[in-house]
């Protein structure tokens, strides 16, 4: 077998696969907020030679030989991100979004520090504390929730707990919460609690990078996040802010965490920023922005409860038994995934059910936005969620809604001319 031989020849088995699922997400309705459809050039990046390049360090100052490529690639990505927020200093080499996370609390906690963060069944992630990941097991995490009322952030539960518990950190971000952060109010927080403020982005930072939301960084000492999602990016993290941190958090992710950094994602990262920093991307940034607004009030007008009463971002929670008490998030999505609409089954705030089951759905639009869909093709994306809840168990609509999925996806293939979003 030769080096040079294509996947076809020298593993048919993956290359089917690679083919299936190539299918799947051309001819189905992707509605997961944290995917998206990544453009070519970013995947041929990501793809490239630098997969076969090894190296520890930082730009310049490796511990391998044969780096001359490779440290000016990492030195552009940097840069790149640097100049697209804003921020005085910038780390590429983070494997993931959560890698990110542990970098930051790395550096900057000791073992045990109280760390105040969103809870994770009010709308945070893994990393803000949940029992069962790292962060919950290496510190103690305090979690801040929605009021009850509005279903949107308490800030006056986080003054409270803040002063109360002294934390070392607050951790300021989501997984599932589809209104905007009062960053103004969370820096007076932190600063009079003498906190660090670090914003986990990873949701909504393509948002930022297109000028559809503000920059976190702004008030934030560190702001970290995912590469996909919104960003429109390779799969990856990455961490940036004011650079009296930089030091720390460097040396946490490596030698700390990490060792040698995958230079081919951060080759992706680098194409990411750049396109990224197009105005192209402000328009489809913006974009999302309408679709989501859209959708959600094309779901509401049919009778789903979307948690808070609808959206600022690019996601929504939709609350399952508006439809009827006895649907769970589960077999919702799975309903919906069998006509051709992917979203995932989400908790939603005091949810009674065990989080395998949910009482909710998440929804985002940034993958269907990258397909060149517009605010019609919202409305016309809530009608076909809708006519499959109320309707589940009548198989006839079903077929009918999945014969129109697949009209409407054809009609927005994900790969126009090669790359992603008609906008």
């Amino acid at each position: 077998m030769q080096m040079s031989d294509s996947i076809e020849v020298a593993d048919p088995h993956v290359a089917e696969l690679i083919a299936a699922e190539n299918q799947r997400q051309g001819r189905g309705i992707q509605l997961i907020a944290s995917e998206n459809y990544a453009p070519v050039s970013v995947m041929e990046a990501s793809g490239s030679v630098f997969t076969n390049k090894y190296a520890e360090g930082y730009p310049f100052k490796r511990y391998y030989e044969g780096c001359d490529s490779t440290d000016q690639l990492e030195q552009l990505a940097i840069d790149r991100a640097k100049a697209l927020f804003d921020v005085e200093w910038a780390n590429v080499q983070p494997h993931s979004g959560s890698t990110a996370n542990m970098g930051v609390y790395t550096a900057l906690l000791d073992h045990g520090d109280t760390v105040l963060g969103m809870a994770l069944d009010h709308g945070g992630h893994l990393t803000h504390g949940s029992h069962v990941n790292f962060s919950g097991i290496d510190y103690n995490f305090v979690g801040y929730s929605l009021d009850p009322d509005t279903e949107r952030i308490d800030m006056d539960q986080v003054e409270l707990l803040a002063k109360e518990h002294r934390p070392k950190m607050i951790v300021v971000g989501y997984s599932s919460y589809s209104r905007r952060l009062d960053y103004e109010r969370f820096r007076a927080i932190a600063d009079e609690v003498e906190a660090i403020m670090m914003v986990d982005a990873a949701h909504f930072i393509g948002l930022v990078a297109g000028k559809a939301m503000p920059n976190p960084a702004q008030w934030a000492d560190i702001v970290t996040c995912t590469t996909h999602k919104a960003l429109r990016g390779p799969r990856g993290g990455l961490i940036m802010g004011k650079a009296e941190y930089g030091q720390k958090i460097d040396k946490a992710v490596f030698p700390g965490i990490q060792g040698g950094a995958i230079f081919s994602q951060i080759a992706g990262k680098a194409v990411c920023f750049h396109l990224c920093a197009q105005p192209e991307f402000r328009a489809y940034a913006t974009q999302i922005l309408s679709n989501a607004n859209a959708l959600a009030q094309g779901l509401m007008d049919g009778g789903l409860r979307l948690i808070s009463g609808g959206t600022d971002n690019h996601l929504m929670l939709g609350d399952t038994r508006s439809i009827d008490e006895e649907l769970t998030g589960k077999r919702a999505a799975s309903t919906l995934d069998e006509v051709g609409i992917t979203l995932n089954r989400n908790a939603i705030p005091n949810d009674p059910r065990k989080p395998w089951i949910t009482s909710g759905i998440r929804l985002g639009t940034p993958s269907v936005t990258s397909a060149g869909m517009k605010e019609l093709e919202m409305a016309t994306v809530a009608d076909l969620i809708i006519r499959t809840l109320t309707e589940i168990d009548n198989p006839g609509t079903l077929a009918d809604v999945s014969v129109a999925t697949a009209e409407l996806m054809q009609e927005f293939p994900p790969y126009l001319a090669g790359f992603p979003g008609h906008v």
